[in-house]
């Protein structure tokens, strides 16, 4: 389902202002569709298509980097992983997430809900309203589209829950003309087994494959019911789905750590459940991920806008290794790794040196290092404020290759960051560490050592190439290809070693390694706040500890960002957006704290 039907989507959403709005009740509106026009197979299809269309978080006309399903505010701006970027005044929103003091009018939350509840959540159930309806349907055929829509359901109404906690309106497609009436104040345990009940009948009547990427089977709907038990620490029923799926030899890990997040490497191996993403076929490259089109470097060189999303201080020191390879777990932070903050490009800066997993490059840009095949990264003279962002260029992970630009990236419209990479919601390197943090709660350390040192070895197997021999960079270096006369591609970028654990001591070893190998493997890829949050259910107290203890810190690179903060138990979840309160007074409550 690579893309979106625009004419159907259109006819689909004159559908809903037809079925929902009273105003038409009395006289058909012109150039609307009636809903029976979808009764039938090749209808539902239509119609599913349109649930889909939501699942980049991006909304047709409409920019929702709010809703991205990437969570790069929510999951990495908010945690440890990521800064906002840019500077102050830009995206002021996002200003109040990074720094734990989200309003209840934030239109980024706002955003979150109308795109996941308000339009996913409504338009998978309109798809099982009138699945119900056509009665030709075969009946394989009719549970099979069902499950579709039932999985993108319960896919919206994770994302929802990730962000609001339990606090969500659980609409049933039995309920959608008396939605406005459903209260969110769900008891403990409701909206996890509202998700994975979804989540089992889809993996119950889908496929093991699909004809058409980006559609669900069978595997992606386990994947995501795991990832939901583990948010409430389920290890019990996470195990099972977790390990039905590596024994199922459906996926394998791909051969390098960064193959998924190469365009040419879309939908490899490795995935379980990817956003399907495509660029230049309409206006604006809607098909495209339009939450992400703020996180392209902010680079004169390259052009591009507009600087969001620069991983942290603390995130670079979580790279640095010790002698054999592991991480520095006690004394990471104690020491920032060397950067050229405040340092002018056209100033001498000699890079690190210190020993570093390899992943840190592929997940951030370093000043006088290879960007991809960008050139070399020019330091300050790339950033769009270094005091406000800090050293580190936007994440690479979501980017493109300059050799794949005006092709696979769009040649329309401002944001001419947004590409045609897929984004891996659902992979096998997710499988084999939430099996190896299952393994290392019931102390089962050889299978927690197994499947962790499975992923570092994977992690060993490229390095960024490219030693640069130049320590003044004016804009002058990136002209064309003269940058590459500065580097040796024989040798390493920087000096990189990972090694393999022997063993673990406990399941207190086991357990942080796990965590630790969780942060790098999915560095910057919108999940850190959420394993922070969900770790904090067996640790209380450690989610605020790690958060103050990375903002005191962070202090020395970024002194005005973060002062003056403090983490809170209501920051673990956004607000209600006050918005969504208006309009149903009465009916539903405020998150805690707000």
């Amino acid at each position: 389902m690579k893309k979106l039907s625009i004419i159907m989507v259109t006819l689909f959403l004159l559908a809903i202002a037809y079925s929902c709005s009273e105003e038409f009740l009395d006289k058909k509106p012109l150039g609307s569709t009636s809903e029976d026009v979808f009764y039938s197979e090749k209808g539902v299809n239509a119609l599913l298509t349109g649930a889909y269309s939501m699942v980049k978080g991006s909304a047709l006309w409409t920019v929702s980097w709010g809703a991205s399903i990437t969570n790069w505010t929510y999951g990495s701006v908010a945690s440890d992983d990521g800064a906002k970027g840019s500077y102050v005044g830009d995206q002021i929103p996002i200003n109040e997430i990074e720094q734990w003091a989200v309003s209840t009018t934030n239109n980024y939350p706002a955003d979150k809900w109308v795109l996941n509840i308000g339009m996913g959540v409504n338009r998978c159930n309109i798809v099982l309203n009138v699945i119900a309806k056509t009665t030709d349907l075969p009946a394989a055929t009719a549970s099979e589209l069902q499950a579709e829509a039932r999985f993108l359901r319960a896919l919206y109404y994770f994302e929802s829950w990730l962000v609001f906690g339990d606090k969500i309106p659980l609409i049933t497609e039995d309920k959608v003309d008396v939605a406005n009436t459903i209260t969110n104040d769900n008891a403990p345990g409701v909206v996890v087994k509202f998700i994975t009940d979804d989540l089992k009948f889809a993996a119950d009547n889908l496929p093991a494959k699909q004809s058409q990427p980006g559609r669900a089977t069978k595997w992606a709907a386990k994947a995501l019911a795991a990832r939901a038990y583990l948010q409430v620490l389920d290890y019990a029923a996470a195990k099972p789905l977790l390990d039905e799926i590596i024994n199922s030899g459906q996926f394998t890990l791909a051969d390098k750590f960064f193959d998924n997040f190469r365009i040419a490497k879309n939908n490899n191996t490795e995935s379980i459940f990817e956003i399907q993403r495509n660029v230049n076929d309409i206006n604006e490259s809607l098909n495209g991920e339009m939450g992400i089109g703020l996180n392209a470097p902010y680079a004169p060189e390259l052009g591009m806008c507009c600087g969001f999303h620069q991983p942290t201080q603390n995130l670079a020191n979580a790279f640095k290794v010790d002698a054999n390879g592991l991480p520095l777990f006690d004394t990471f932070n104690n020491t920032d790794l060397k950067n050229d903050q405040n340092i002018e490009s056209t100033e001498e800066f000699i890079p690190a040196t210190d020993l570093l997993d390899p992943r840190i490059d592929f997940t951030m840009g370093r000043r006088g290092l290879p960007y991809m095949d960008w050139g070399i990264m020019r330091g300050k003279d790339w950033i769009r404020d270094q005091s406000w962002g800090g050293p580190y260029v936007t994440v690479e992970k979501t980017f493109f290759y300059k050799s794949e630009r005006n092709s696979l990236s769009t040649t329309t419209g401002w944001q001419t960051g947004i590409n045609a990479n897929n984004f891996r919601y659902l992979r096998l390197g997710h499988i084999l560490l939430w099996r190896a943090e299952v393994a290392a709660a019931e102390n089962d350390l050889a299978t927690a050592l197994k499947y962790v040192n499975q992923i570092r070895v994977r992690a060993n197997n490229e390095v960024v190439m490219g030693k640069v021999n130049l320590y003044k960079l004016p804009v002058s270096v990136n002209t064309g290809d003269e940058w590459k006369q500065y580097v040796d591609f024989t040798k390493p970028a920087a000096n990189y070693k990972i090694g393999t654990y022997t063993a673990f001591a406990d399941k207190n070893a086991a357990m942080r390694a796990v965590q630790w190998e969780q942060r790098l493997e999915f560095a910057t890829e919108g999940m850190r706040f959420f394993d922070l949050r969900r770790w904090d259910k067996a640790t209380p107290g450690s989610m605020k500890a790690t958060l103050e203890a990375f903002a005191t810190a962070d202090r020395r690179i970024r002194p005005d960002v973060m002062k003056g903060t403090s983490f809170d138990e209501k920051d673990k979840y956004m607000p209600i957006p006050q918005v969504q309160l208006d309009l149903q007074p009465g009916v539903l409550k405020q998150n805690a704290g707000y």
